[in-house]
């Protein structure tokens, strides 16, 4: 019986029979410890009756963890040449269907009618290249899809990010756009010596339970992540000269009279406001801004 892909006698003996080289611009770093991707696959709760996506299987080492215990696992994979490895690498597992497509191009609504006809609870999990980890994870949120929870192994500094709080280094409109969807929480640490080649950087397994409902009810969602990014375009400036610059077709006396309706000072920065005060401001502003111009 051959070993796991994720050994690193393993994962070499692939690379020299293919004679594979790594993509620098696609981030591709391989990971060789079996038991830290076991211990993902059981974070995630994959289990038999679990259908799961997965974005980036490189040489197959999660995908081959992940169709041990789950139903089907269906993996989007950009790279031309390591679909021919993948073919291989998981011949003995029949749960499995590659696509090779670009995740951010894909019809994810299409596939999962397609090929999770029996309506199982769907995981995605991922170990995504850091280049591209933000994009990804806002286009899938923001398309409302059924998945229940992501696991997602990404940068350490930007897994620390998402799970932030107001009034701290790490809260920006990102944690806020990710907690307006999901509850984030970091299930471990990952050291880049269990990657080849060795990224400059310790990795973070991120956990993200889907809300039912967002986290606030606002009027227009899209105003309101226009507002929340807005408020943290330049980090030293005050909320007041951000959202200045930001909704430049509002009268300033509007957002002066929006902060004040909702107790806010123009004088703080974004990094002090909850979400629950930028759901507050949005629906203000939205408010104020139309009785001035109800045209």
């Amino acid at each position: 019986m051959k070993k796991d892909i994720a050994t690193l006698s393993r994962t070499l003996d692939i690379i020299k029979k293919y004679n594979f080289y790594f993509k620098k611009h696609l981030g591709q770093n391989f990971l060789v410890d079996t038991n830290i991707l076991q211990k993902m696959v059981k974070s995630a709760d994959i289990k038999n009756n679990i259908n799961v996506i997965e974005i980036g299987p490189g040489i197959g080492s999660l995908t081959e963890q992940l169709a041990k215990n789950a139903n089907k696992v269906v993996a989007y994979e950009i790279d031309k040449t390591l679909i021919t490895i993948l073919a291989n690498t998981l011949k003995n597992y029949q749960n499995i269907k590659i696509y090779h497509e670009d995740i951010l191009k894909a019809n994810l609504n299409e596939m999962i009618k397609k090929e999770f006809p029996n309506n199982n609870e769907i995981v995605l999990v991922a170990n995504l290249p850091y280049y591209i980890t933000t994009p990804i994870i806002i286009k899938l949120l923001e398309q409302h899809l059924p998945i229940n929870r992501y696991c997602i192994m990404m940068q350490k500094e930007v897994a620390e990010r998402l799970c932030g709080g107001p009034n701290t280094k790490a809260y920006n409109a990102l944690t806020i756009t990710i907690q307006y969807y999901a509850i984030p929480q970091i299930i471990m640490n990952v050291p880049k010596t269990v990657f080849i080649p060795q990224p400059n950087v310790d990795s973070s397994v991120l956990q993200l339970k889907i809300r039912n409902r967002p986290k606030v009810c606002v009027k227009d969602e899209a105003f309101f992540f226009r507002v929340v990014k807005g408020s943290f375009i330049q980090r030293r400036k005050t909320l007041l000269n951000n959202l200045k610059q930001s909704l430049a077709e509002f009268d300033v006396n509007v957002i002066l009279t929006a902060l004040t309706k909702v107790n806010i000072k123009p004088t703080i920065r974004g990094e002090a406001l909850t979400i629950e005060d930028y759901a507050l401001l949005s629906d203000t502003l939205l408010e104020l801004n139309y009785r001035e111009n109800p045209n």
